[in-house]
């Protein structure tokens, strides 16, 4: 079992922000922190030791909704998803899900056993999160219009047994017919709902909610903004204390004084995600996402002859700096953000998201400018 020390690092995660921390890691699981020099005698046995020079050290990043980098999509075979998952994991994002978008069925259960194999192999994969294809027509962004279809029961229990226990995440427009119904069995499945891409009012999403759904599809994105008389589905996800709502902090998707509003008004329920394509961590130029044709242009993606975003561009150590720097989120919050609150999502906060005995070796130790640095992963240097 190898040895891993940190030391002499400004600490940040959920539980606060603390100067002259250290951590030891044995194998895969953190067995000791502190402050001060009680880290030497571990590092006398230690395989790797970092100093980290007083630069910011925080957990792994957690991903819940990505759908390529590095100019490999994650809808075209293992290999693929394989190498867009090395880019975002030089980013930080040490656990992530993979998000697929709407196509027909048969391939949405390919994909997903593709990813249940990839989990079984690769503990950094978390599972699958099945984005489309119960969307509202009206809202699908940049998902196919020929493949959206409603949340039918067979349907949904085919995606479910398909994905063989790790469809962790799943987004339904609520005012489908039988959407209701099918948050029921995914819930019960053991996968979280998100509501999204969809026309949903107030009390369309917040029976939703009632009902089980957890999670907001990015927040602000492909569904109606808030309204005086008619507050939509951003203030039934901030109304609702067990919801989280996820946020794409580009500077494209949403403004950085909407995101430091969202902070406000949801403590601890924000959940930074990338909703990042294959350009991720790669050139602007031209591209695919699903079956559509996509534009990249100064880190912009639209569908192809279009102004409809299609997906960021975005990694998880730049919307962290985005947070800090441009929206002015406390950093405690915004790394609780990458990390504690979408581990809670997945019901994995009793492992992962903390730099605390117990938990999982996962850590990402960032310059004072919030620029990765070096990234750990299962206890050893990635």
């Amino acid at each position: 079992m190898s040895r891993l020390v940190v030391h002499s690092a400004r600490k940040v995660d959920a539980d606060g922000q603390v100067d002259d921390f250290w951590v030891v890691a044995d194998g895969a699981h953190i067995t000791a922190t502190g402050t001060g020099t009680g880290w030497r005698p571990s590092a006398a046995e230690a395989d790797t030791v970092i100093d980290a020079q007083g630069h910011w050290l925080t957990p792994g990043f957690i991903d819940l909704h990505c759908h390529g980098g590095g100019g490999h999509p994650y809808d075209d075979g293992v290999e693929e998803m394989r190498a867009a998952l090395v880019t975002h994991r030089a980013h930080g994002t040490t656990r992530a899900l993979i998000s697929h978008v709407a196509n027909p069925l048969a391939s949405l259960r390919e994909s997903l056993a593709i990813v249940a194999e990839l989990t079984a192999t690769d503990p950094l994969v978390l599972g699958s999160h099945l984005e489309g294809p119960f969307l509202a027509p009206e809202r699908r962004g940049a998902h196919d219009a020929r493949f959206l279809r409603d949340p039918e029961p067979e349907a949904v229990e085919q995606l479910i047994a398909a994905a063989r226990g790790t469809l962790r995440t799943a987004t339904i427009a609520p005012e489908l017919p039988n959407a209701l119904e099918a948050i029921g069995v995914l819930t019960e499945a053991g996968v979280v709902v998100g509501v999204g891409h969809t026309a949903a009012d107030y009390a369309q999403a917040a029976r939703a909610f009632e009902v089980g759904a957890r999670l907001l599809t990015h927040a602000f994105n492909a569904m109606p903004g808030i309204h005086h008389r008619a507050p939509g589905p951003i203030m039934a996800a901030i109304d609702n204390p067990e919801v989280t709502l996820e946020l794409i902090l580009d500077g494209l998707h949403v403004h950085p004084s909407v995101a430091a509003l969202l902070f406000r008004e949801a403590p601890g329920r924000v959940a930074l995600v990338t909703d990042a394509m294959a350009a991720a961590g790669a050139s602007d130029g031209n591209y695919r996402l699903g079956e559509l044709n996509v534009t990249v242009h100064d880190g912009l993606a639209v569908l192809s002859g279009t102004e409809t975003i299609a997906g960021s561009t975005l990694t998880q150590d730049a919307a962290l700096r985005n947070a800090v720097t441009r929206a002015g989120i406390d950093p405690v919050d915004a790394v609780t953000a990458l990390t504690r609150t979408p581990a809670h999502v997945l019901g994995e906060d009793h492992r992962l998201g903390r730099l605390h005995t117990g938990y999982v070796a996962d850590a990402v130790l960032l310059d004072h400018d919030w620029r990765v640095q070096t990234v750990v992963a299962d206890g050893s240097v990635l």
